[in-house]
C-alpha cells in the first residue's frame, strides 16, 4: 500500500498577512508511492514550490483549490473551513474561491478575452462585472485586447489573461502551476512584475510551480523543496538553496560536484576544516562545522564556482588551488563543462571564450581554485 501523501493549508491573519500552513494526508494505493509529509508556512507573497517531475507539486496544489479530495485531515483559509474528513466536510471547488493557473491556460477559444476574463463573474450585475473586468485587464496591460480572442494574441498575453481570469473573483490564494514555464525571461519578469504590483495591495499568498533554479532566486520569498511527495527543506532561497543540507537538495540547487569527505584536522582559530575527498589524497579547506576528526561528510562544490588556470596561481585568497588533468570538454549551450581529474574527477564551467583563450583541450595540465565557502558540507 503506498505511503499516505500529507498535504494541507490553512490561512489566518498575522500582523496583516495572509498565511497558509499544511497538514493533510491522501493515499494513491495503486500508483508510484510517494509521501508529501511535515508542514509548512506560506505567508502573503511567493512561495516556490520547487522540485522534479512527480515530486507532488501539482497534488499539493490540487489539495488545497479542492480538485483533489484528501483521505485526512483539515484546510482552512480565514475562517472559512475548506476540508474537514473529521465531519466530512468538503466544500466544492467553485465555493473555495482559489485562483489557479495551469499550465496550459485552459482559456476558452471561442471567447473574447473580456469574456474569458469575466467568465467567473456571473453572480455580479452586468455593470459591476464590467468593471471589475476592466480594472484587472488594466493591472495586466491587456485592455486594448478585450476584443480578441487567444488565437489572436501572444503567448505573453495569453499568460496574462489567465492570470487576470484567475484574480478578477479576488481570490484568497492564488496557485500558479508552471504557466509561465514557456516564456523568454524578458517577458515573464515583466508578467512577475504586475502581478507583485497587484499582490501589494491584496496580499495574499502564491504558491508558484517551478523547475527552474534560476525562477527559484529571482522570485520566491520563501521555497519548499520537493522529492517523491516529502517536503526536503523550506525556507529562504538562500538558506535552502545556496547552502543546503541535504544531498538531495543539493542536486536539486545544482551541486553538480559532490563528493564523500572525511575530516582529517580541524582548525577552530580559523574557522575552517581540513576534508580529504573520496578514497584520493586530495585535501580542500571547508567551513568549519561541528564534526570530529573522520567523520565521514558530503561535499557540494557548483561547477561554476570553480576557477580554472594553465599555470599556478599565486597570492590568492582563495585556501585550495589543486593540480589535475583536462580529461574532457563538452559544450553545453553558451557553457563548456570540463571535466578535470585531480584524483577525483570534478566538473568545471567556463565560457566559450575561456576556452579558447586558454587554449584548452583534453589532456592539458591546469589548476583548480576553489574559495572555502564554495564547499558546502552535508551529512554522510
Amino acid at each position: 500500500m503506498a505511503k499516505p501523501i500529507a498535504t494541507a493549508a490553512a490561512r489566518s491573519v498575522e500582523q496583516g498577512n495572509t498565511v497558509l500552513l499544511a497538514q493533510v494526508q491522501k493515499s494513491y494505493p495503486l500508483q508510484h508511492e510517494f509521501a508529501l509529509n511535515g508542514n509548512f508556512r506560506a505567508p502573503s507573497g511567493f512561495t516556490i514550490l520547487f522540485g522534479a517531475s512527480g515530486s507532488g507539486k501539482t497534488t499539493l496544489l490540487d489539495c488545497i483549490a479542492g480538485l483533489t479530495t484528501p483521505d485526512s485531515g483539515v484546510i482552512t483559509v480565514g475562517s472559512k473551513k475548506f476540508f474537514d474528513a473529521s465531519t466530512r466536510l468538503n466544500v466544492p471547488v467553485s465555493q473555495r474561491n482559489v485562483g489557479y493557473v495551469f499550465q496550459d491556460l485552459a482559456l476558452f477559444p471561442h471567447l473574447t478575452v473580456e469574456s474569458n476574463v469575466g467568465y467567473g463573474l456571473n453572480r455580479f450585475s452586468h455593470i459591476h462585472r464590467g468593471r471589475r473586468v476592466q480594472s484587472i485587464l488594466n493591472a495586466f496591460r491587456i485592455s486594448a485586447l478585450l476584443e480578441r480572442r487567444p488565437s489572436e494574441i501572444s503567448g505573453g498575453e495569453r499568460q496574462r489573461v489567465a492570470l487576470a481570469r484567475a484574480l478578477v473573483t479576488d481570490p484568497c490564494i492564488l496557485l500558479l502551476d508552471e504557466p509561465l514555464a514557456a516564456l523568454d525571461g524578458a517577458t515573464k519578469a515583466h508578467i512577475l512584475d504586475d502581478l507583485r504590483d497587484w499582490n501589494r495591495e491584496h496580499r495574499i499568498p502564491i504558491l508558484y510551480v517551478t523547475h527552474s533554479r534560476e525562477e527559484v532566486f529571482a522570485l520566491g520569498e520563501r521555497v519548499l523543496v520537493l522529492d517523491q511527495g516529502r517536503i526536503l527543506a523550506q525556507g529562504s532561497p538562500h538558506e535552502v538553496m545556496g547552502a543546503p543540507r541535504q544531498e538531495m537538495v543539493a542536486q536539486l540547487a545544482g551541486f553538480e560536484n559532490i563528493f564523500d569527505a572525511t575530516v582529517v584536522s580541524v582548525h577552530e582559530d580559523r574557522g575552517t576544516m581540513t576534508c580529504r575527498l573520496g578514497s584520493s589524497v586530495v585535501e580542500m579547506e571547508t567551513p568549519l562545522i561541528r564534526a570530529n576528526v573522520g567523520t565521514v561528510l558530503r561535499i557540494g562544490i557548483r561547477a561554476g564556482d570553480v576557477l580554472l588556470a594553465t599555470v599556478r596561481p599565486e597570492g590568492l585568497s582563495a585556501r585550495n588551488v589543486i593540480a589535475g588533468k583536462i580529461v574532457s570538454l563538452a559544450c553545453r549551450d553558451a557553457i563548456i563543462a570540463a571535466r578535470v581529474d585531480i584524483g577525483i574527477e570534478m566538473e568545471v564551467y567556463l565560457t566559450l571564450a575561456a576556452r579558447d583563450a586558454l587554449h584548452l583541450a583534453a589532456g592539458r595540465e591546469v589548476w583548480l581554485v576553489v574559495k572555502t565557502h564554495s564547499c558546502h558540507l552535508m551529512a554522510g
